[in-house]
């Protein structure tokens, strides 16, 4: 039993504790850590390997006078143990539990709800600027990764930090996957000696009396300066954060907590922004994670989901299908290439960048840039397949509205885990993509139900020379029907009667059936309601709509003539989506129907599984 970590309600406790005490609430924290993400899932390897930097963090800094804000925030495990969630971290990603990520509605030491990349400067810069608007004290610190640094509102936020002058304090945590650390004796020496206020007032009297030297002071300020840089570049390595106007500090121990918390301490009393270099390993104290970090970034919660015997699901996901799909595809297109934002192995492309390495790009975490980057591809005749998740897309919309729609270029996005996403909450749902998507001029925009229509939309978007989004859930594929091998025509379904799906009755006429219409990522739900009116003696066939834009309406309301009812369904939110728009396109040309338009409603959907999720929003089967 852990000794430690029960004790610790605050971050007023933990500063209670004896230095020699905290390498053993360390390993409790590892080990907890450990235990519940092998039951719940989580983000594994990160978590472990800021451990001793946010014990430190806590020690020297007052939460929640001083706001401490997470990059991404999915290494917040060690921080919500700290800040009075020990009781309740078994419930870790569960549905009504604590969530994944921070979250302000949990903890007063929780200042933003996140889970997107390369967004903590922004905010704590915008927080601190607040703090001193209103009148508020304390200090705002952001913790961001090497990883993070990739995105380009990182730099913004550094550049706009720089030219602010405030005292903010930007801990970079470098776990050696992205960013090398400043090597030798001199530069440790230097980078810490800058960290002391000593040398800054130092400083600025040497400036204050080189201003008051008349007609040679901007003349010697200029050689000072000069000067100042030339000595840097001789003892010190080239350093991106002190060009933009920042202290700079480290490389330091990540897991030293005695000589992070004496650093910590000292950094807070500056004047001006400051980078705080800290190298830490991930997946730390647990010698899997430590062998391979990539695969214990994050782990899937060991619990088999009911998923009830109507949806008969096979064993291969979206993502494997699209995998084998687009290895399948490059080998007889030589032009194909595949770009995704550091999501190689989520979004299935592992086995195409070993197979074709000088055709694959993974740009990190860069969305906008791996769109325009697309575009700048296809404008040279290559056909790029961009890969990333639906919730990542949102990052980029404007880069796909104005440097690829715009220019008609013939770019496919990949949008894997669109729909309800498992475990990880409001940050992460992809259900927003039908709205913003459907909007944009010139866009094609595909909903594939199973493995074989996946094929069949990628090829169909590859060829066609202009903009398409491919849309499929984080779900395993749906046995295949006979239909779902038809070839695409643009604006077209595929209808499927009873006996087609799996009702083992035989197929009646319109005048005594339902259709439900449904986007092909919530194609299993579908098929499963529609055997569970057949077993209330009620027929319904099922229309999937492959296409999501464009849409052949005539075509579609052919299909619909006739029926006693009609439902739409759709894995996205109904404001703006395709449900609503051919429920009107119904009720305006077929006199009498009864019709229904099922989605998300107009709120975020917490974590839970898919059936809880889905059950939440009443798109369950039943």
């Amino acid at each position: 039993m852990f000794t430690l970590l029960p004790q610790i309600h605050s971050p007023d406790e933990l500063k209670k504790l004896a230095r020699s005490q905290l390498p053993q609430l360390a390993a409790e924290i590892r080990e907890e850590i450990v235990s519940v993400t092998r039951k719940n899932g989580g983000h594994l390897s990160s978590n472990l390997g800021i451990v001793e930097l946010t014990i430190a963090l806590h020690r020297a800094f007052d939460s929640p006078l001083d706001a401490i804000v997470f990059d991404v925030s999915h290494q917040c495990y060690a921080h919500k143990l700290l800040t009075g969630r020990y009781a309740r971290f078994d419930t870790l990603r569960a549905r009504g539990g604590i969530s994944g990520f921070t979250k302000t509605q949990e903890s007063e030491h929780d200042f933003f709800d996140w889970g997107h990349a390369s967004t903590s400067i922004s905010a704590a810069l915008g927080m601190l600027v607040g703090k001193g608007m209103t009148g508020k004290g304390g200090t705002v610190v952001a913790v961001i990764g090497d990883g993070s640094l990739t995105g380009g509102m990182a730099y913004e936020a550094l550049s706009h930090a720089g030219q602010l002058n405030r005292n903010l304090i930007v801990v970079l945590n470098d776990n050696q996957l992205s960013i090398g650390p400043n090597t030798g004796s001199v530069s440790k020496h230097l980078s810490r000696l800058t960290a002391t206020p000593h040398y800054q007032t130092f400083r600025d009297v040497v400036d204050g009396i080189v201003d008051r030297i008349p007609v040679f002071s901007r003349h010697l300020q200029k050689f000072i300066f000069r000067f100042k840089r030339g000595l840097k570049g001789l003892l010190l390595t080239n350093n991106l954060f002190s060009e933009l106007g920042f202290e700079y500090v480290g490389a330091l121990d990540g897991h030293n907590i005695a000589e992070l918390e004496a650093v910590f301490t000292r950094v807070k009393k500056l004047k001006g922004p400051v980078v705080v270099h800290v190298v830490t390993q991930k997946g730390r104290g647990f010698e899997p994670a430590e062998k391979d970090p990539v695969s214990f970034h994050g782990v899937a919660a060991a619990r088999c989901e009911a998923r009830g015997e109507n949806l008969a699901l096979t064993d291969v996901s979206f993502s494997a299908a699209f995998s084998r799909s687009i290895l399948e595809l490059a080998a007889s297109h030589p032009n194909l290439a595949a770009v995704t934002a550091a999501m190689e192995k989520g979004t299935g492309l592992t086995a195409f960048s070993n197979q074709y390495p000088e055709r694959f790009f993974d740009v990190g975490i860069a969305e906008e840039h791996a769109v325009t980057f697309a575009a700048g591809l296809a404008k040279q005749g290559v056909v790029p397949i961009v890969a990333i998740y639906s919730t990542f897309m949102q990052r980029a919309i404007d880069q796909v509205i104005h440097d690829v729609a715009l220019q008609n270029l013939g770019v496919v996005f990949a949008m894997d885990r669109a729909g309800a996403v498992p475990d990880d909450g409001e940050t992460h749902q992809g259900i927003f993509d039908i709205a913003l998507m459907r909007g944009i001029p010139g866009m094609t925009l595909l909903a594939p139900a199973s493995a074989v229509e996946l094929d069949l939309c990628l090829r169909w978007a590859a060829q066609s020379g202009t903009p398409a989004a491919i849309r499929y859930a984080k779900n395993n594929c749906p046995r295949e029907c006979a239909s779902f091998a038809l070839p695409l025509e643009a604006g077209r379904g595929v209808l499927l009667g009873a006996a087609e799906y799996g009702a083992g009755a035989a197929d009646a006429g319109k005048a005594d059936s339902v259709l439900i219409v449904c986007a092909g990522g919530i194609f299993s739900e579908a098929r499963a309601a529609a055997v569970g009116l057949a077993r209330e003696g009620v027929n319904a066939d099922i229309y999937n709509l492959r296409f999501l834009k464009p849409l052949d309406e005539a075509w579609f309301l052919r299909i619909a003539d006739g029926y006693r009812a009609v439902v739409f369904v759709e894995d996205g939110v109904t404001a703006g989506g395709i449900g609503r728009h051919l429920e009107l396109l119904v009720r305006k040309n077929l006199a009498g129907a009864r019709t229904a338009a099922l989605g998300f409603p107009d709120r975020f959907m917490a974590q839970g599984t898919r059936a809880e999720i889905l059950e939440d929003a009443g798109l369950s089967p039943e």
